[in-house]
């Protein structure tokens, strides 16, 4: 027997002991920490955030699977190196750790450090990403480059100071996963460029405006009247101003908390008015319902020419929407900026029929915003030359321009309708317009009866606008006397009037 004992059997190499490997390890490691977070952060949080979902849901899960990717390349990329060596016997392949070695002993420092600095950095950057998500800057421009119309739009309107969340999404576990689906597609079509140009309103899966304006408008207090004044100027030579001073019958409220009626009467507080738009932008009404919430009494309107019964499942029930269409992304007529400009001083109203100039320039067909920026330079200067305030004028409407024309996204204010008063849409008048009968022949309220809703206090310029009427004055026309068969919105169409 001899007394040379066996060799050692080789030991097999180890192929994820590599540095690719252990990146997809800590990779993997990360992403699982993020993810745990970002559940934990979002099942404590006042309120839901369906972006948070794309986080834990996608982006984590994404990176779980590229350090998955990692030690698997890692792995393959050892083990063909170690195909064509021979093992060396007693070659040491396992992971030791001797505390008694000063060595190891930093070693396992820097580990233990790096590891509890990489977990921080882990959890630090997934709560600023949670809040990130909730900002309007994610919304308009981080992950929807092609929100950019409604984004601008955003800053110019009376909800600035209002997250998109909170009227897109809101609060409640329901609407939570809806708009976690929706936010979804929508990351595929703006990855794939998959949207539609422009995009398309009203949103079919909106939340009811009850959910959601009602949290900070409360319907039952929309109570008395509110003074308004819309100063215009005409398309002459001078750009003569006209300007109408009203004051709107708000009312609303409920009995007991003030005047029950007004253009808030429309609201299901005492009233359900429902209808059937027969286009999908609802500007076309040919069926409206009215109950009484007291007695229960139900009226039928028609056009002369809708028969039948609305298609099953196509009746709305009138909410905020429905009148206050655009409540953070109006645009802007061309006439309404322009003159709006021309009464701040902007547009010197000293240049020859510089309003309708101005709107025409701004109307005109332009294949980008760069080629309008120069298109409205060169008409306006070819038109006033070196007059003065020409300057000024120009780069007023290239502002127009930039705030309120999206051509890559074929959006201004002929793509979405704005259905509050009823000069440049049908608005009001889509039922208001005497052409609405119960079977008896009986209409709700006429458009030519002006004071169903408004009361004109004053109208024209100068000393006219000083002698003001509260008992109300009859409107008077600058272009002439009306027909009363044709709608404000039937000659004005915010531009270059019919």
């Amino acid at each position: 027997m001899s007394d040379v004992s066996d060799p050692p059997p080789p030991e097999r190499s180890a192929p994820l002991r590599n540095w690719l490997s252990l990146a997809g390890a800590i990779t993997v490691l990360g992403s699982l920490f993020a993810f745990v977070f970002l559940v934990a952060i979002d099942t404590v949080a006042r309120e839901t955030n369906p972006y948070v979902g794309i986080l834990t849901y996608l982006v984590a899960p994404a990176f779980l699977i590229l350090g998955l990717l990692l030690i698997a390349a890692g792995w393959l990329t050892q083990r063909r190196r170690s195909a064509g060596q021979q093992p060396v016997a007693g070659a040491r392949r396992t992971l030791a750790i001797d505390l008694s070695q000063p060595r190891d002993r930093r070693f396992l420092g820097y580990f233990v450090s790096g590891a509890a600095v990489f977990l921080l950095l882990t959890a630090f950057g997934s709560y600023q990403t949670y809040h990130f998500t909730e900002s309007v800057t994610f919304c308009g421009e981080t992950c929807h480059s092609v929100m950019q119309p409604e984004f601008t739009t955003y800053h110019h309107g009376s909800h600035a100071r209002v997250s998109c969340a909170e009227c897109h999404i809101g609060s409640g576990a329901s609407w939570y996963v809806k708009s976690k689906i929706s936010g979804a597609y929508q990351v595929y079509a703006t990855t794939f460029n998959k949207y539609e140009r422009p995009i398309k309103t009203p949103i079919k899966n909106l939340r009811p405006a009850q959910e959601t304006c009602e949290r900070c408008h409360w319907p039952e207090k929309f109570t008395g009247n509110l003074d308004r004044s819309y100063v215009h100027y005409l398309a002459d030579k001078k750009n003569t101003p006209f300007t109408v001073r009203l004051s709107l019958r708000v009312g609303g409220g409920q009995p007991g908390d003030g005047f029950f009626g007004g253009i808030h009467w429309h609201m299901n507080v005492a009233n359900k008015v429902e209808y059937y738009a027969s286009d999908p932008q609802r500007q076309v009404i040919p069926w409206i319902r009215m109950t009484s919430a007291t007695n229960g009494e139900v009226r039928v309107f028609r056009t002369k020419d809708f028969q039948g019964e609305p298609p099953a499942g196509s009746i709305r029930a009138m909410d905020c929407m429905d009148c206050h269409n655009r409540p953070a992304h109006a645009y802007q007529t061309p006439n309404q900026a322009v003159e709006t400009d021309m009464a701040l001083g902007k547009i010197s109203t000293s240049l020859p029929y510089v309003r309708k100039t101005a709107v025409e320039a701004l109307t005109k067909e332009y294949p980008d915003n760069d080629r309008a920026i120069e298109g409205i330079a060169t008409i306006l200067r070819q038109k006033y030359q070196t007059a003065d305030g020409v300057a000024p004028a120009i780069a007023a409407v290239q502002h127009i321009y930039q705030e309120d024309f999206f051509p890559k996204m074929k959006a201004d204010w002929r793509t979405y309708p704005n259905n509050i008063g009823h000069k440049d849409w049908p608005g009001c008048f889509r039922c208001h317009d005497d052409k609405h009968r119960t079977v008896d022949g009986s209409v709700a309220v006429r458009s030519s009866d002006c004071t169903a809703c408004h009361t004109l206090l004053a109208q024209g310029r100068g000393e006219e606008l000083s002698r003001v009427a509260p008992q109300g004055v009859e409107f008077k026309h600058p272009g002439g006397d009306l027909d009363p068969d044709v709608l404000c919105s039937d000659c004005h169409n915010g531009s270059v009037q019919k």
